[in-house]
């Protein structure tokens, strides 16, 4: 299943739930720690997922992370651009008050496809 058919898939589930309707797929919406989630155990062509292709995936990401800021009485984005790796570093960062501000979007990308 692409990455793609993969968000839509959770997000729809998502939506049903919080519509109140039945989830009438195999997957169903958990509560652990504080979150509600979905566990997805193969792609759409029934096929079990590779941990090797989806850790090689994983290292070619970055994140676009807008973070809103007021300085001087003027709103302010802040766009930083974090490796894949370092995301949970850089969002304990906000946690532990290194950094400040308002997230406003995490958006995924990835470097080569900016050339």
């Amino acid at each position: 299943m692409a990455e793609d058919e993969i968000n839509k898939k959770v997000i729809n589930i998502f939506n049903r739930h919080n519509n109140d309707l039945p989830v009438e797929t195999e997957e169903k919406i958990k509560f652990f720690a504080g979150y509600n989630y979905v566990k997805i155990k193969r792609d759409e062509n029934g096929k079990k997922f590779n941990e090797q292709s989806l850790s090689a995936y994983a290292k070619k990401c970055h994140y676009i992370v807008r973070v809103m800021r007021k300085v001087d009485d003027e709103v302010c984005l802040y766009n930083y651009d974090i490796k894949n790796e370092d995301l949970l570093k850089f969002l304990r960062a906000f946690d532990d008050n290194v950094l400040n501000g308002t997230i406003i979007e995490i958006d995924k990308y990835f470097p080569e496809d900016l050339a």
